[in-house]
């Protein structure tokens, strides 16, 4: 995540652009400014996991994207780092929120599966990510942070996916449970796509 070509430029601004938004949305749905009344009802039976989870979350998505900033990286490292720690948590106490969440997600059982396994393949990533780094495996942490932030993304995409399917005219109810999957496997598709074209390419420059 080093190139600063106009695609690599375009795609960071997307990223930073997406994920400031749907964090300043969860902000507000804690604070009861925005969000569905029946949502707000199901997150009030679980007040606790609900607050780690919209919190959390919220949190991570605020601080995810500029973590790949190289600039960032190369001039402020203490600054990164830590950031770094501050997103490691907040996946934390997100992840254990959407876990407690999950059980009772709208969208029945093939809803609160994607919710679950989400939370799971969350806390697992980072903490593959934080042993990385406390290795000091520089490469392997970038690329488990790659796979986590493309979950964490998922809040983002679950809103991008439920309106293409609004437009499509879809119903709430009909879309959501496949967006529940939809929000985050193809992002984990794409970024082992990625790397494995990036090490093929390595590969191909060391022959």
């Amino acid at each position: 995540m080093t190139s600063t070509t106009l695609p690599t430029r375009i795609g960071l601004g997307l990223l930073i652009t997406g994920s400031l938004f749907i964090a300043l949305h969860a902000f507000l749905f804690q604070a009861g400014v925005s969000g569905s009344p029946e949502f707000h009802a199901r997150f009030d039976t679980k007040p606790v996991f609900a607050a780690m989870h919209v919190l959390g979350s919220g949190l991570a998505l605020l601080i995810g994207p500029f973590q790949f900033l190289a600039g960032l990286r190369s001039r402020r490292p203490a600054l990164h780092r830590r950031l770094g720690q501050t997103y490691v948590a907040m996946i934390f106490i997100g992840g254990i929120g959407g876990i407690g969440l999950a059980v009772m997600a709208h969208g029945g059982l093939v809803a609160r599966v994607a919710f679950f396994t989400l939370d799971v393949l969350w806390i697992y990533t980072i903490v593959r990510a934080f042993s990385a780094i406390r290795a000091g495996h520089i490469v392997t942490h970038q690329q488990w942070m790659m796979r986590n932030f493309a979950l964490t993304f998922g809040a983002v995409m679950l809103r991008v996916w439920l309106g293409v399917g609004a437009l499509l005219g879809w119903s709430f109810d009909e879309m959501y449970p496949v967006t529940t999957w939809f929000a985050w496997v193809p992002n984990l598709i794409l970024v082992e796509w990625y790397l494995a074209q990036k090490a093929d390419r390595a590969r191909d420059r060391a022959n």
